[in-house]
């Protein structure tokens, strides 16, 4: 990758980070990424993929695998805190999560293959809307678009604080945690406040709960039994001094290593909100919401990475310690062989969804650089068109 086009790639990126769109909500980021893609001569641009969900081809012309490379185009309702001069625009919302440079360092791989196809094969570009929410990739892939450019293999990246910056580690199996918002209303009978003998208030079952909810998943070691559960919002009651509750609202957070153990955890943490309903004698409903399968690497896909990390001289650390935090990139391994590499944004980088996160520019050719040595691993070399 030249100078010029990394110095073309993050003006890019520093003008994507200045109008970061919310999950389900992303149409100028489309829009402005299906035009880089055509003006990257892409063969084919698909748009509407899932919501705004964008793809770019790049095919070779002959019969062989298809490789697609996948990229987020959301951001967070998060107001940004940083002094950068591209800081976001957009009042309470900013790429708090790098997905503006994971968008860069996709087209950084377009750029490439504007002027190099695959002998064999071709490779699509994804850009996924709705990572953040969990939605975009069960809905990308679900789209009747998506059977034009279905993949044999697909390779994702994610950047990450605290590991030294522009080194890879790369996880074999198990990547990121499952998780899923728990969404508890305990609904009794208000009364006035000078009588709450007459009411029935949720009061006692909710503090319970809180207690209960605490030792029913208490992390550990990242293994086959890994449970947290992390309560994230309480409330009870109305905001006055006049009425005893009838009312009370439970956010927990339910987060494990695999999908099986996922259910039991569900299945422990109903039976203890129906218990506490009763012993109250309340009515009680649950609800699930930002629900992130496991995201799990295929073997042969982590073979292809750890192969183009050695190929390209870029330091790879293999582990089997998945994330704690959640992806819904598994989805992409549901018929095609996928893996995630995290891309070090530096050890005293701010935490993802900081307010003063911002991606690293130096990390673009790096990942540009892993993704076309991915791609070559499985077409074959990319060739003056």
């Amino acid at each position: 990758m030249t100078p010029e086009t990394v110095a073309q790639l993050t003006r890019l990126r520093h003008e994507l980070h200045q109008s970061p769109e919310l999950s389900g909500q992303e149409k100028e980021t489309a829009a402005r990424v299906a035009g880089e893609l055509r003006a990257r001569g892409a063969d084919q641009v698909l748009t509407g993929i899932g919501g705004h969900g964008v793809a770019g081809v790049y095919d070779s012309g002959r019969v062989g695998p298809t490789v697609a490379i996948r990229c987020e185009l959301d951001g967070l309702p998060i107001q940004e805190l940083s002094v950068v001069t591209y800081a976001s625009r957009v009042p309470g919302k900013g790429h708090l999560c790098g997905h503006d440079g994971h968008m860069v360092t996709v087209l950084g791989v377009a750029d490439y293959l504007n002027q190099n196809r695959p002998e064999t094969g071709r490779v699509v570009l994804v850009f996924q809307p709705a990572e953040e929410t969990g939605q975009g990739a069960v809905a990308y892939r679900s789209d009747p678009k998506f059977s034009e450019i279905a993949p044999d293999y697909v390779f994702s990246l994610h950047n990450l604080p605290g590991l030294a910056l522009g080194s890879i580690q790369l996880c074999q199996g198990p990547a990121n945690c499952a998780s899923r918002g728990m969404k508890i209303v305990l609904t009794g009978k208000t009364s006035h406040a000078a009588a709450p003998q007459d009411g029935v208030s949720p009061a006692g079952a909710l503090s319970a709960l809180m207690l209960n909810f605490a030792t029913l998943g208490q992390g550990g070691l990242l293994n086959a039994e890994f449970a947290l559960t992390t309560v994230t919002h309480v409330s009870l009651g109305e905001q006055t001094f006049g009425v005893a509750p009838g009312r009370a609202e439970l956010w927990v957070t339910l987060r494990t290593v695999s999908d099986v153990r996922m259910q039991h955890l569900m299945t422990e943490a109903e039976a203890l909100v129906a218990q506490a309903a009763r012993d109250q004698g309340l009515g009680y409903e649950i609800t699930y919401e930002d629900v992130f399968e496991a995201c799990v690497n295929a073997p042969e896909a982590v073979d292809i990475l750890n192969r183009s990390c050695a190929e390209t001289g870029v330091p790879c650390k293999l582990t089997t310690s998945p994330q704690k935090f959640s992806e819904d990139f598994g989805q992409f391994g549901k018929g095609a062989k996928a893996a995630m590499f995290w891309l070090g944004s530096g050890i005293d980088q701010p935490q993802l969804h900081n307010p003063d996160f911002d991606f690293p520019d130096a990390l673009i050719p790096v990942g540009t650089g892993i993704f076309l040595a991915a791609i070559q691993q499985v077409l074959g070399p990319l060739t003056p068109r």
